[in-house]
């Protein structure tokens, strides 16, 4: 009876302990967000005397004002970076997938060396290849076009390798057969019986790529000269103001802005790796 009664007792140390490390942990996260959506309402003499506060301001629309005065434009810039971030986002995933697949359903002679030639590429930089990039898309006059943004994820070496790694422990050829037995086309297949399998995987990529391609700064600055083509990043680049004043309150307030998708983009494909979790969990 003693022995239960502690056993309880521990267990209850246990939980509490885990609830309170969580909530430490959940505030963590969270007060850079906080203190960031606080410093929207301040005004940039509030910043200057105290960068973090918990107290919000009554500087919003002046910091609004600050920012429809310069380059700034929301509707524009969430434009066009919700045509870029959505657009790179279904081409890395979907062929990502797609070359994935192909490396596992199709028993081809160069299929290990085209592998180990994606791995290589893994390894590059992205900053190697940016001069080279930018040279191409002057010359095929694309500079001020929202495509070399979106085609180029097209080629993610990192995802088909995550979505190869990910069918090696889910992926069953037998399924495959089955629907080829039954008559079913190789795109069907891939379509409606294979995708279907691969959510989870999908919905952790089209996170990271989508953060990513809205996020996405330095190539934008170089590719980009029409104020008509720039994306949120650029614009909340462009609040910086001149060496003499800078309107701190309004950067806070774009980049408040600016990060809003992500939020909604995150809670919504959330569900699925939940799912995704859950499912890898249940053994028969």
């Amino acid at each position: 009876m003693v022995r239960s009664e502690k056993k309880r007792f521990l267990e209850w140390i246990t939980k509490v302990i885990i609830y309170i490390t969580c909530g430490i942990l959940t505030v963590l996260s969270l007060l850079p967000f906080i203190i960031m959506i606080i410093n929207a309402t301040r005004s940039t003499p509030e910043i200057r005397a105290s960068a973090v506060s918990l107290i919000p301001s009554v500087h919003f629309f002046d910091n609004l004002g600050h920012m429809e005065r310069g380059v700034f434009n929301a509707f524009v810039g969430f434009q066009n970076s919700m045509i870029v971030s959505i657009g790179a986002t279904l081409c890395a995933v979907y062929f990502s997938c797609l070359t994935a697949y192909a490396l596992m359903a199709y028993d081809w002679r160069l299929r290990q060396p085209f592998f180990t030639f994606i791995v290589a590429v893994m390894m590059i930089p992205a900053q190697v290849s940016a001069i080279g990039f930018y040279q191409f898309v002057y010359r095929m006059d694309l500079t001020n076009s929202l495509i070399p943004f979106i085609l180029p994820a097209v080629a993610s070496p990192a995802i088909v390798f995550f979505m190869r790694q990910y069918l090696l422990a889910t992926f069953s050829i037998d399924i495959v057969n089955s629907a080829r037995i039954d008559g079913a086309k190789e795109l069907y297949i891939f379509n409606r019986i294979v995708l279907p399998m691969m959510k989870p995987a999908m919905a952790i990529q089209a996170i990271f790529v989508f953060v990513s391609s809205w996020n996405n700064l330095f190539m934008p600055l170089v590719l980009l000269t029409d104020s008509s083509k720039f994306t949120m990043p650029v614009m909340v680049s462009q609040l910086r103001g001149n060496i003499y004043r800078t309107e701190f309150g309004a950067i806070y307030l774009g980049l408040t802005m600016s990060v809003l998708p992500l939020f909604v983009v995150y809670f919504t494909l959330s569900r699925y790796i939940v799912a995704g979790v859950q499912l890898g969990g249940v053994k028969e």
